[in-house]
């Protein structure tokens, strides 16, 4: 779960200001992923463990808003495979 209101993965979470900020518009939607991103990366070992489980299995990010284009679950699946494609060190 990657909701703040269903704190599954409370971390990789849009902080509540974040979340209310966006208010799911999607004129906000750049600027959500980028503040999103930044809030993700300070979280490296959730993130990793995240990334590691879907390595090996699928993983299904549920999400509770209405907008099926713009919520926290499609900017996560975006920012991990991004980070996917990037070398290991």
């Amino acid at each position: 779960m990657v909701d703040r209101l269903w704190p599954r993965a409370k971390n990789l979470a849009p902080s509540t200001a974040l979340r209310k900020w966006f208010g799911h518009d999607p004129a906000r939607w750049k600027e959500f992923r980028r503040r999103y991103a930044h809030e993700v990366r300070r979280h490296p070992v959730e993130l990793e463990q995240l990334r590691a489980l879907a390595r090996t299995d699928p993983i299904t990010l549920v999400y509770s808003a209405r907008d099926e284009l713009h919520n926290d679950a499609i900017a996560l699946r975006d920012l991990l495979l991004a980070e996917r494609l990037k070398p290991r060190t």
